[in-house]
Protein backbone atom coordinates (compact mmCIF):
# COMPACT_ATOMS: atom_id res chain seq x y z
CA UNK A 1 0.00 0.00 0.00
CA UNK A 2 1.53 3.49 -0.88
CA UNK A 3 2.09 5.44 2.27
CA UNK A 4 0.88 8.32 3.93
CA UNK A 5 3.27 10.46 2.22
CA UNK A 6 3.00 9.60 -0.81
CA UNK A 7 -0.98 9.85 -1.03
CA UNK A 8 -0.83 13.89 0.55
CA UNK A 9 1.98 14.53 -1.80
CA UNK A 10 -0.06 13.34 -5.20
CA UNK A 11 -3.20 14.80 -3.69
CA UNK A 12 -2.15 18.37 -4.70
CA UNK A 13 -1.51 17.62 -8.25
CA UNK A 14 -4.70 16.10 -8.62
CA UNK A 15 -6.51 19.14 -7.20
CA UNK A 16 -4.24 21.61 -9.48
CA UNK A 17 -3.96 19.71 -12.67
CA UNK A 18 -7.59 20.66 -14.19
CA UNK A 19 -7.09 24.14 -13.24
CA UNK A 20 -3.60 24.00 -14.82
CA UNK A 21 -5.05 23.17 -17.74
CA UNK A 22 -7.32 25.42 -18.03
CA UNK A 23 -5.25 28.24 -17.51
CA UNK A 24 -2.41 27.17 -20.04
CA UNK A 25 -4.09 28.36 -22.94
CA UNK A 26 -4.26 31.45 -21.70
CA UNK A 27 -0.63 31.35 -20.30
CA UNK A 28 0.63 29.94 -23.90
CA UNK A 29 -1.21 33.13 -25.65
CA UNK A 30 -0.15 35.44 -23.16
CA UNK A 31 3.56 34.23 -24.02
CA UNK A 32 3.39 34.30 -27.99
CA UNK A 33 1.36 37.43 -28.09
CA UNK A 34 2.75 39.76 -25.02
CA UNK A 35 5.94 37.84 -23.47
CA UNK A 36 7.95 37.54 -26.68
CA UNK A 37 7.12 40.54 -27.99
CA UNK A 38 8.01 42.41 -24.44
CA UNK A 39 11.64 40.33 -24.46
CA UNK A 40 12.21 41.31 -28.21
CA UNK A 41 11.53 44.57 -27.75
CA UNK A 42 13.96 44.64 -25.62
CA UNK A 43 16.42 42.76 -27.38
CA UNK A 44 16.27 44.85 -30.57
CA UNK A 45 16.66 48.08 -28.39
CA UNK A 46 20.10 47.28 -28.55
CA UNK A 47 20.34 47.04 -31.92
CA UNK A 48 20.65 49.16 -35.19
CA UNK A 49 18.11 47.43 -37.22
CA UNK A 50 15.40 48.18 -40.12
CA UNK A 51 13.27 44.96 -39.42
CA UNK A 52 15.12 43.67 -42.67
CA UNK A 53 19.13 42.37 -43.20
CA UNK A 54 21.31 41.30 -40.18
CA UNK A 55 21.12 43.59 -36.75
CA UNK A 56 24.17 45.74 -35.73
CA UNK A 57 24.57 45.41 -31.74
CA UNK A 58 25.47 48.85 -30.97
CA UNK A 59 24.70 48.59 -26.91
CA UNK A 60 22.61 51.54 -25.70
CA UNK A 61 23.45 54.27 -28.28
CA UNK A 62 19.84 54.05 -29.37
CA UNK A 63 18.81 54.91 -25.87
CA UNK A 64 21.55 57.78 -25.84
CA UNK A 65 20.38 59.04 -29.55
CA UNK A 66 16.42 59.56 -27.53
CA UNK A 67 18.23 62.18 -25.13
CA UNK A 68 19.42 64.10 -28.27
CA UNK A 69 16.17 63.99 -30.31
CA UNK A 70 14.23 66.73 -31.09
CA UNK A 71 11.12 64.72 -32.58
CA UNK A 72 11.70 62.44 -29.17
CA UNK A 73 11.47 65.66 -26.84
CA UNK A 74 8.51 66.85 -28.36
CA UNK A 75 6.77 63.60 -28.37
CA UNK A 76 7.54 63.42 -24.85
CA UNK A 77 5.89 66.76 -24.37
CA UNK A 78 2.97 66.10 -26.10
CA UNK A 79 2.30 62.81 -24.53
CA UNK A 80 2.83 64.47 -20.68
CA UNK A 81 0.22 66.97 -22.18
CA UNK A 82 -2.11 65.14 -23.36
CA UNK A 83 -1.92 62.25 -20.25
CA UNK A 84 -2.39 64.94 -17.63
CA UNK A 85 -4.93 66.51 -19.04
CA UNK A 86 -7.15 63.52 -19.87
CA UNK A 87 -6.27 62.16 -16.53
CA UNK A 88 -7.61 65.01 -15.07
CA UNK A 89 -10.56 65.51 -17.20
CA UNK A 90 -11.94 62.37 -17.60
CA UNK A 91 -11.54 62.01 -13.90
CA UNK A 92 -13.43 64.49 -12.62
CA UNK A 93 -15.92 64.95 -14.99
CA UNK A 94 -17.47 61.36 -15.54
CA UNK A 95 -17.57 61.52 -11.68
CA UNK A 96 -19.78 65.06 -11.71
CA UNK A 97 -22.08 63.78 -14.38
CA UNK A 98 -22.00 60.68 -12.81
CA UNK A 99 -23.67 62.07 -9.65
CA UNK A 100 -25.89 64.12 -11.30
CA UNK A 101 -27.87 61.15 -12.93
CA UNK A 102 -27.98 60.33 -9.51
CA UNK A 103 -31.16 62.02 -9.56
CA UNK A 104 -34.07 60.88 -10.26
CA UNK A 105 -34.76 61.98 -13.73
CA UNK A 106 -37.61 61.03 -16.24
CA UNK A 107 -35.04 60.67 -19.14
CA UNK A 108 -31.74 59.76 -16.96
CA UNK A 109 -31.56 56.30 -18.64
CA UNK A 110 -31.96 57.43 -22.48
CA UNK A 111 -29.45 60.53 -21.46
CA UNK A 112 -26.65 57.30 -19.80
CA UNK A 113 -27.35 55.85 -22.71
CA UNK A 114 -26.83 58.44 -25.19
CA UNK A 115 -23.60 59.12 -23.69
CA UNK A 116 -22.40 55.83 -23.16
CA UNK A 117 -22.74 55.65 -27.09
CA UNK A 118 -19.25 57.30 -27.63
CA UNK A 119 -17.21 54.70 -26.30
CA UNK A 120 -18.55 51.75 -27.83
CA UNK A 121 -16.95 53.07 -31.49
CA UNK A 122 -13.90 52.33 -31.97
CA UNK A 123 -11.26 55.48 -31.46
CA UNK A 124 -9.67 55.26 -34.95
CA UNK A 125 -13.74 55.65 -36.10
CA UNK A 126 -13.69 58.23 -33.79
CA UNK A 127 -11.09 59.61 -35.29
CA UNK A 128 -12.73 59.79 -38.72
CA UNK A 129 -15.60 60.90 -37.40
CA UNK A 130 -14.25 64.22 -35.82
CA UNK A 131 -11.54 64.81 -38.53
CA UNK A 132 -14.74 65.09 -40.88
CA UNK A 133 -16.65 67.47 -38.57
CA UNK A 134 -13.25 69.65 -37.84
CA UNK A 135 -12.97 69.93 -41.68
CA UNK A 136 -12.31 73.98 -42.53
CA UNK A 137 -14.11 73.50 -45.58
CA UNK A 138 -17.54 72.28 -45.34
CA UNK A 139 -17.22 70.74 -42.00
CA UNK A 140 -19.87 69.85 -39.91
CA UNK A 141 -18.64 72.53 -37.01
CA UNK A 142 -18.20 75.24 -39.81
CA UNK A 143 -21.62 74.96 -41.03
CA UNK A 144 -23.04 74.95 -37.80
CA UNK A 145 -21.08 78.51 -36.11
CA UNK A 146 -22.20 79.68 -39.72
CA UNK A 147 -26.01 78.79 -39.10
CA UNK A 148 -25.63 80.73 -35.77
CA UNK A 149 -23.77 83.88 -36.35
CA UNK A 150 -20.45 82.60 -35.04
CA UNK A 151 -18.54 81.85 -38.39
CA UNK A 152 -15.90 84.49 -37.34
CA UNK A 153 -14.98 81.52 -35.19
CA UNK A 154 -14.47 79.13 -37.41
CA UNK A 155 -10.18 78.33 -37.57
CA UNK A 156 -8.40 75.05 -39.19
CA UNK A 157 -8.41 73.36 -35.38
CA UNK A 158 -6.61 70.26 -36.59
CA UNK A 159 -4.29 72.29 -39.04
CA UNK A 160 -3.37 74.80 -36.07
CA UNK A 161 -0.64 73.99 -34.11
CA UNK A 162 -1.98 75.97 -30.91
CA UNK A 163 -5.57 74.29 -31.27
CA UNK A 164 -4.70 70.71 -32.41
CA UNK A 165 -3.58 69.10 -29.20
CA UNK A 166 -6.75 70.93 -27.04
CA UNK A 167 -8.98 69.37 -29.96
CA UNK A 168 -7.81 66.20 -29.24
CA UNK A 169 -8.15 66.80 -25.59
CA UNK A 170 -11.77 67.56 -25.99
CA UNK A 171 -12.40 64.57 -28.66
CA UNK A 172 -10.85 61.58 -26.55
CA UNK A 173 -13.09 62.83 -23.04
CA UNK A 174 -16.17 62.64 -25.49
CA UNK A 175 -15.32 59.70 -26.30
CA UNK A 176 -14.71 57.91 -23.06
CA UNK A 177 -16.75 60.04 -20.91
CA UNK A 178 -19.67 57.29 -20.88
CA UNK A 179 -17.16 54.30 -20.16
CA UNK A 180 -15.86 55.98 -17.46
CA UNK A 181 -19.47 57.27 -16.50
CA UNK A 182 -20.76 53.93 -15.64
CA UNK A 183 -17.99 52.79 -13.64
CA UNK A 184 -18.56 55.51 -11.09
CA UNK A 185 -22.19 55.04 -11.39
CA UNK A 186 -21.73 51.78 -10.59
CA UNK A 187 -19.56 52.73 -7.50
CA UNK A 188 -22.11 55.29 -6.50
CA UNK A 189 -25.04 52.74 -6.26
CA UNK A 190 -22.66 51.18 -3.70
CA UNK A 191 -22.42 53.73 -1.17
CA UNK A 192 -24.83 53.25 1.87
CA UNK A 193 -27.53 55.32 1.65
CA UNK A 194 -27.26 55.45 5.63
CA UNK A 195 -24.27 57.98 5.68
CA UNK A 196 -26.33 60.39 3.80
CA UNK A 197 -29.14 59.50 6.08
CA UNK A 198 -26.99 60.36 9.31
CA UNK A 199 -25.24 63.30 7.77
CA UNK A 200 -28.47 65.31 6.80
CA UNK A 201 -29.51 64.64 10.36
CA UNK A 202 -25.99 66.37 11.49
CA UNK A 203 -27.62 69.23 9.00
CA UNK A 204 -24.83 68.41 6.11
CA UNK A 205 -26.18 68.96 2.45
CA UNK A 206 -25.26 69.54 -1.39
CA UNK A 207 -21.74 70.41 -1.41
CA UNK A 208 -20.94 69.11 1.97
CA UNK A 209 -22.58 65.55 0.85
CA UNK A 210 -20.48 65.06 -1.84
CA UNK A 211 -17.17 66.54 -0.43
CA UNK A 212 -17.48 64.20 2.60
CA UNK A 213 -19.33 60.79 2.00
CA UNK A 214 -19.82 60.97 -2.17
CA UNK A 215 -16.51 61.64 -3.18
CA UNK A 216 -14.15 59.69 0.19
CA UNK A 217 -16.67 56.63 -1.19
CA UNK A 218 -15.21 56.51 -4.44
CA UNK A 219 -12.03 56.74 -3.81
CA UNK A 220 -11.14 53.07 -4.71
CA UNK A 221 -13.11 53.84 -8.04
CA UNK A 222 -11.28 57.00 -8.74
CA UNK A 223 -7.91 55.19 -8.01
CA UNK A 224 -8.81 53.07 -10.99
CA UNK A 225 -10.11 55.45 -13.29
CA UNK A 226 -6.59 57.60 -12.60
CA UNK A 227 -5.01 54.24 -13.43
CA UNK A 228 -7.18 53.64 -16.61
CA UNK A 229 -6.59 56.98 -17.79
CA UNK A 230 -2.94 57.18 -17.02
CA UNK A 231 -2.21 54.39 -19.68
CA UNK A 232 -4.69 55.18 -21.87
CA UNK A 233 -2.72 58.77 -22.14
CA UNK A 234 1.02 56.93 -21.96
CA UNK A 235 0.37 54.70 -25.24
CA UNK A 236 -2.16 56.78 -27.56
CA UNK A 237 -1.65 56.65 -31.04
CA UNK A 238 -4.89 55.47 -33.15
CA UNK A 239 -7.27 58.76 -32.08
CA UNK A 240 -4.24 61.28 -32.92
CA UNK A 241 -3.05 58.78 -36.00
CA UNK A 242 -6.53 58.91 -37.10
CA UNK A 243 -7.06 62.48 -36.93
CA UNK A 244 -3.89 64.30 -37.82
CA UNK A 245 -1.53 61.38 -38.09
CA UNK A 246 0.67 63.86 -35.60
CA UNK A 247 0.72 67.18 -37.57
CA UNK A 248 0.95 69.81 -38.26
CA UNK A 249 4.57 69.31 -38.32
CA UNK A 250 4.84 67.37 -34.96
CA UNK A 251 2.65 69.36 -33.27
CA UNK A 252 0.51 66.71 -32.07
CA UNK A 253 2.98 63.54 -32.34
CA UNK A 254 2.74 61.63 -29.16
CA UNK A 255 5.54 58.84 -28.43
CA UNK A 256 3.10 56.05 -30.34
CA UNK A 257 3.06 58.33 -33.09
CA UNK A 258 6.27 58.65 -33.45
CA UNK A 259 7.19 54.75 -32.84
CA UNK A 260 5.31 53.68 -35.72
CA UNK A 261 6.47 56.12 -38.19
CA UNK A 262 10.58 55.32 -36.97
CA UNK A 263 9.13 51.33 -37.30
CA UNK A 264 7.70 51.45 -40.58
CA UNK A 265 9.85 54.34 -42.21
CA UNK A 266 6.00 55.96 -42.91
CA UNK A 267 7.33 59.65 -42.95
CA UNK A 268 8.31 61.16 -45.84
CA UNK A 269 9.79 58.06 -47.37
CA UNK A 270 12.35 57.31 -44.75
CA UNK A 271 13.97 53.98 -43.90
CA UNK A 272 12.72 51.80 -40.62
CA UNK A 273 14.50 52.37 -37.70
CA UNK A 274 13.08 49.05 -36.09
CA UNK A 275 15.78 49.58 -33.36
CA UNK A 276 15.39 53.05 -32.64
CA UNK A 277 11.37 52.35 -32.14
CA UNK A 278 12.11 49.54 -29.72
CA UNK A 279 14.08 51.59 -27.37
CA UNK A 280 11.28 54.10 -27.39
CA UNK A 281 9.18 51.19 -26.60
CA UNK A 282 11.04 50.41 -23.37
CA UNK A 283 11.07 53.60 -22.07
CA UNK A 284 7.27 53.85 -22.71
CA UNK A 285 7.31 50.67 -21.24
CA UNK A 286 9.29 51.56 -18.55
CA UNK A 287 7.24 55.30 -17.46
CA UNK A 288 4.17 52.90 -17.68
CA UNK A 289 5.60 50.53 -15.21
CA UNK A 290 6.68 53.62 -12.93
CA UNK A 291 3.37 55.55 -13.19
CA UNK A 292 1.75 52.38 -11.72
CA UNK A 293 4.37 51.06 -9.12
CA UNK A 294 2.96 55.34 -8.34
CA UNK A 295 -0.50 55.27 -8.26
CA UNK A 296 -0.33 51.14 -6.09
CA UNK A 297 1.79 53.33 -3.80
CA UNK A 298 -0.59 56.07 -3.33
CA UNK A 299 -3.55 53.64 -2.96
CA UNK A 300 -1.96 51.57 0.01
CA UNK A 301 -0.94 54.85 1.51
CA UNK A 302 -4.52 55.42 1.77
CA UNK A 303 -5.91 52.45 2.91
CA UNK A 304 -2.97 52.84 5.34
Amino acid sequence: MPSTRRIIARRPTREFLPGILFVLPAVILFIAFVGYPLVSSLYYSLFSWAGYGVPEFIGFDNFVNLTQDPNFQSAVVVTVVYTVATTILQTIVPMLVAILFMQKWRAGALLRTMIFIPSVISLTITGLLWQLVLQPDGGLLEVLLNRVGLGGLSRPWLADSTSVVPVLIIVSLWQSLGFFLVIYYAGLQGIDPELYEAARVDGASGFRLMRYITIPSLRSVTTLVISLNLINGLKVFDLIYAMTAGGPGTASQSLGVYLYKLAFGSENGASAAFGYADAIGVVMMIAAAILFLVVSALRRGRRA
